[in-house]
């Protein structure tokens, strides 16, 4: 098993531990115990530094474990529930990405729920120091994953602060990672001045229903729940402006 970008599998995510921390297969292994976890699959006969994991019929694989050499820390630009002197550069980094029948299907819910659920177990690894989401160049305290995906895994709203971005920039709150799911990002413009509390709750808002309904090709309004309504305009192919109502 040997993981490839040219095969079309870039990593979902990465687990990062401090050096030398990263574990063997065999710490995977012994995670993978119990109803809530994931089945290691050929263990005997994977390559050093790599272990496949299945849960409900689906693949990932896991790549960079010890004693395999290190893989590259993704790119990040937005960091959460880290302190402030964090720095990526001193860690070393395991990649998690989809089997390889999954490649091209990553970004569909249900593949996307099995790998969230995978990774919550996975956040419980000793010495595991933060988790990155490629696709929004997030990374975040491994707590902070856990909480946030396992509300949305019991039926809650989508985690908007942990599978993509949500960053403030001049006049409103700028989605990352949204694109992967609907091929969209979005800014949401401020009513007046800069972004406040109100706008990052709209932001997140409006995160869960794009996700759930998919990308807009026309202009529309919608009303988001205990959030009030907004005001939907494509811009170009994968931008949508917003505006609060």
């Amino acid at each position: 098993m040997v993981i490839e970008r040219a095969a079309g599998r870039e990593p979902l995510a990465a687990l990062l531990f401090g050096r030398e921390g990263r574990p063997a297969a065999d710490a995977i292994a012994d995670l993978a115990v119990g109803p809530d976890g994931f089945s290691l699959l050929n263990g005997e006969q994977a390559p050093p530094g790599c272990a496949e994991l299945l849960r409900d019929g689906l693949t990932f694989d896991l790549a960079g474990l010890a004693p395999a050499p290190r893989l590259d820390v993704p790119s990040v630009v937005h960091r959460v529930a880290l302190p402030g002197d964090f720095n990526c550069d001193t860690l070393e980094a395991a990649w998690f990405m989809v089997g390889p029948h999954l490649a091209g299907a990553e970004n569909l819910l249900p593949v996307l729920r099995v790998a969230a659920a995978i990774l919550r177990h996975l956040s419980t690894l000793d010495g595991l120091e933060a988790i990155v989401w490629r696709p929004a160049r997030i990374v975040m305290s491994p707590a902070w994953f856990a909480e946030a995906v396992g509300i949305w895994l019991a039926g809650g709203p989508f985690p908007a602060l942990a599978l993509t971005a949500l960053a403030r920039s001049e006049g409103g709150i700028e989605s990352e990672g949204l694109a992967f799911l609907t091929g969209q990002e979005f800014k949401l413009h401020a009513r007046s001045g800069g972004p406040n509390r109100e706008d990052s709750r709209i932001a997140v808002r409006l995160t869960d229903w794009l996700v759930a309904h998919g990308r807009v090709d026309s202009p529309r309004e919608v009303v988001l729940a205990g959030a009030g309504a907004v005001w939907l305009e494509p811009d170009g192919q994968n931008r949508l402006n917003v505006e609060p109502r």
